[in-house]
């Protein structure tokens, strides 16, 4: 009995660790860290065409990723990443221009959580 309720107790901390939606950083993606109130690195090139990013939310709070053009129109838009968590956001056809990202959560782009990707 004692072994069966170590083994339930081992389990039950490893289905703990983690992110629900953490993956591995796809090959060619471009890793973008969110903490409060910032994104690492606050300025990203990528080449016109599909891109992909890969995201991870290194703070304690949610975080997304919004990609406006310069006449403020929504381009793309990853989910709602949890604290902890990783997620694989695909932009399919991203024309070339300079955009800016930001967390759309209230406060968040306004608290500094914005930066700029250069697409040729």
């Amino acid at each position: 009995m004692r072994v069966l309720v170590a083994g339930l107790a081992a389990v039950a901390l490893l289905a703990g660790c983690g992110g629900g939606t953490s993956t591995s950083q796809p090959a060619g993606s471009i890793k973008v860290t969110m903490t409060e109130y910032s994104f690492a690195p606050s300025s990203v090139n990528a080449t016109s065409g599909k891109v992909v990013f890969y995201l991870v939310n290194s703070g304690s709070i949610s975080h997304d990723v919004i990609i406006r053009d310069s006449s403020n129109t929504k381009v793309a838009g990853s989910e709602l990443i949890s604290a902890g968590d990783s997620f694989v956001f695909t932009v399919n056809n991203i024309a070339a221009g300079t955009y800016t990202y930001f967390c759309d959560q209230p406060g968040h782009e306004a608290s500094g959580m914005k930066g700029t990707l250069t697409v040729t």
